[in-house]
């Protein structure tokens, strides 16, 4: 993109986060938006998601990484995740490269410059009792160990009203400001691959450890609104007892200052995010994290 790209129409403008806004998400770890996307961007959206379900690729990825969500017919009636979207369908990369998303990302974690790090496309089916539709308790930055950023933060873009009924996302109120125990957590030990209980016992330990109590703050989403939370800021959701299916992406932002770095588990192993066998490479050999081919930028410039 040009810098002339990332400019916004006084429309536009008046939907960003003010000061008061910005407050509220350095305080909380969360924010909801104004309304973002119209019904025809969603409506588009959502008819590029049925594509690529059904098998439409624009380019694929050269090759597959360690960790790739990547949900298949075959898998059946679970809940779908599949990375990348953003890269192998242009039309979904095309309406997730808003520049207004981008603005109020860059808005709340205080940069001029946000990059998408990943984009999750994700299908709750109506089956209350499928056990994949409960997302236990986590925050994003476990599974980024690899990112220089403290200030990364996710973008929950529901295609539709998004409520109780239909397992909308839920924060833990203030829980990027904690102080975190020590754990082995990364990319390599994924909630999706985890006991809730466990996961649950976690998240009441750390509470405990920063004398706080555990808050939590179900996010009603009005179609076309966005749900903004901090990368350390505990987040799960229930099942989805609509009789619906629940359509969303979730847009993972790095600000501009995101680079590799290398982290290594308790036995030594480095970590692997999926973009290291994917991205190209510095001059000093580390991956890549501003490669524009899956880290496209979405917002350049001072507000």
């Amino acid at each position: 993109m040009t810098t002339a790209e990332f400019r916004l129409t006084d429309a536009e403008r008046a939907l960003l986060p003010g000061p008061e806004d910005v407050a509220h998400y350095r305080e909380h770890g969360w924010y909801l938006s104004e309304r973002l996307f119209s019904d025809a961007e969603l409506d588009s959206l959502q008819a590029a998601t049925e594509l690529y379900y059904a098998g439409h690729r624009d380019r694929e990825l050269p090759v597959r990484p360690p960790r790739l969500a990547s949900w298949k017919p075959a898998d059946g009636p679970v809940q779908r995740h599949n990375d990348y979207v953003h890269h192998e369908s242009d039309a979904i990369g095309a309406i997730l490269r808003k520049p207004l998303v981008g603005a109020v990302a860059a808005l709340l974690a205080g940069a001029e410059e946000i990059r998408i790090f990943q984009a999750t496309l994700i299908y709750k089916p109506p089956v209350p009792e499928e056990p994949t539709n409960r997302v236990p308790w986590h925050f994003d930055k476990h599974y980024w160990q690899t990112c220089t950023s403290e200030e990364m933060l996710t973008a929950f873009i529901p295609f539709h009203d998004c409520g109780d009924e239909n397992g909308t996302i839920t924060m833990i109120d203030g829980s990027h400001r904690w102080k975190e125990l020590a754990s082995g957590e990364d990319s390599t030990r994924h909630f999706a691959d985890r006991d809730g209980s466990e996961l649950e016992a976690i998240l009441a330990a750390n509470a405990a450890h920063n004398g706080q109590e555990v808050r939590k703050v179900p996010m009603p989403i009005p179609r076309g609104h966005v749900s903004f939370h901090h990368c350390r800021t505990y987040h799960g959701s229930g099942p989805n007892l609509a009789s619906f299916p629940r359509r969303a992406v979730s847009l993972h932002l790095q600000d501009g200052a995101n680079a590799y770095r290398r982290h290594e588990r308790p036995d030594g192993c480095p970590v692997v995010y999926n973009h290291d066998v994917l991205v190209r490479r510095t001059a000093d050999g580390r991956p890549d994290y501003a490669d524009p081919d899956f880290c496209p930028p979405v917002w350049r410039g001072a507000l």
